[in-house]
């Protein structure tokens, strides 16, 4: 087997995905471009391991691990998401580039969740 083609391809599915993470303003498909990247990379692992005809198959048990380091980014991923989708009500990068709450309506000057100062009635106070 030649090496060159699994090589060609392996290069061609990682620059589709690192133009997906740079050019990409929607998080998962972000999440699916560094999915590409890393097949890319097994891909790789594979096709080297088979043309070194390694006899303890390392580049097929380092493929089952960045396999299974996939499953618990997408997991993880997805559940960040969500999470940013329900605080937010958008799955937009440029939009999430703040990380801090959305400011308070204009005219209100109470924080959410702070407690106010006792107002001074008529009669007291200095």
């Amino acid at each position: 087997m030649h090496i060159v083609y699994p090589a060609v391809v392996s290069a061609l599915l990682f620059s589709i995905g690192v133009y997906g993470v740079l050019a990409r303003r929607n998080t998962i498909l972000v999440l699916m471009s560094v999915e590409l990247m890393l097949n890319a990379v097994n891909l790789n692992l594979v096709a080297f391991d088979v043309w070194l005809r390694d006899r303890l198959h390392a580049g097929q048990v380092l493929t089952l691990f960045v396999i299974v380091i996939a499953a618990a980014e997408v997991g993880l991923g997805l559940a960040i998401i969500l999470a940013l989708y329900r605080n937010r009500r958008t799955v937009d990068l440029d939009r999430l580039r703040l990380l801090a709450e959305t400011p308070a309506p204009t005219g209100s000057t109470s924080v959410p969740g702070a407690v106010s100062p006792p107002s001074s009635g008529p009669g007291e106070g200095p």
